[in-house]
C-alpha cells in the first residue's frame, strides 16, 4: 500500500523495528528500516558523521513518495533530508522525536527542556566524540513497559551515538516547510519529556498530533498499536 522508512534513535539501529515491521506488513505496507551512519551494520567512523551525513542517508533510502518514520534523535536527520530530496517524502512521522527548532541543534532542545530524565545514564566516551547509555540503566529510561528481557536484547546492540551531529544547529528550508507532517506523544515517556513533547507541537493541527501511553519506545513496547497509528496517519 506504502512505502514506509523508519529511521532509529540515539545509539539504535534498525534493529529496533524488529516487531514493528512485521507488524505494519500485516496492513499491508512495504516497511524497512536503515542504519545511520556508525550504527548498526554501518562502519562509518564516529569522527566522520555529521548531521548532513546522517540526512544524506537517509534522502538515499527514499523511493518516490516515502513515508518516513523518525523516532527520537531520528526526527533530525528526516527533517533534514526532507531538505536534501525535496518533494520525494509523501510525510514526515515523528515518534516521540524532536521535531526540530530552525537554527537549534539537538542538544540546544534538549537543554531548553523542563527535565533531562536521560542525563545520568549518559556515559560520555574518554575522547568526548560519542555517548553510550548505561547498560543498568537502559530499562527504565527507554524499556520499562516492554516485554522482560528486552533490555537485554536491545544491550547486546546499542552502539555509541556521536556527539557532532546533536550539537550542529539545522537549517530548515522549503522542502521541510512544504512536506506534511504529523507527531506521535508518548505519554510515559522516560527520555524526552511528555511535557516538553507537548511544547514542541503546541502550534500544531490537532489533527497531526497523536497519543500513545507507553515509554520511549513503542515499537517494542506496543508494535502493533504503533502499526495500526501509522496506518490510520497515512490512510486517512
Amino acid at each position: 500500500m506504502s512505502d514506509i522508512l523508519l529511521v532509529h534513535g540515539s545509539c539504535h539501529g534498525a534493529w529496533c523495528f524488529r516487531d514493528l515491521i512485521p507488524a505494519l506488513e500485516a496492513l499491508g505496507h512495504s516497511a524497512r528500516a536503515i542504519d545511520l551512519p556508525s550504527h548498526g551494520q554501518d562502519s562509518t567512523p564516529i569522527e566522520d558523521v555529521t548531521l548532513d551525513t546522517c540526512g544524506q542517508t537517509v534522502a538515499d533510502a527514499l523511493g518516490d513518495n516515502t513515508f518516513v518514520l523518525g523516532h527520537s534523535w531520528g526526527g533530525y536527520p528526516i527533517s533534514r533530508a526532507a531538505d536534501l530530496a525535496d518533494g520525494k517524502i509523501a510525510r514526515l512521522i515523528f515518534l516521540c522525536a524532536y521535531a526540530p527548532w530552525d537554527r537549534h541543534s539537538l542538544a540546544d532542545m534538549r537543554r531548553a527542556a523542563p527535565r533531562q530524565p536521560i542525563l545520568d545514564a549518559v556515559i560520555k566516551s574518554e575522547d568526548g566524540l560519542s555517548y553510550t547509555i548505561d547498560p543498568a540503566k537502559t530499562r527504565r529510561v527507554f524499556y520499562h513497559d516492554t516485554p522482560e528481557g528486552t533490555e537485554d536484547f536491545a544491550n547486546d546492540h546499542l552502539c555509541p551515538q556521536p556527539i557532532l551531529p546533536q550539537e550542529t544547529p539545522i537549517s530548515l528550508g522549503s522542502g521541510y516547510a512544504k512536506t506534511p507532517k504529523s507527531y506521535i506523544r508518548c505519554n510515559n515517556d522516560q527520555t524526552i519529556p511528555p511535557e516538553f513533547q507537548h511544547t514542541m507541537t503546541k502550534d500544531w493541527p490537532s489533527e497531526d498530533v497523536y497519543e500513545m501511553d507507553t515509554s520511549h519506545s513503542p515499537f517494542l513496547a506496543a508494535p502493533e498499536e504503533l502499526a495500526a497509528l501509522v496506518h490510520r496517519i497515512i490512510t486517512k
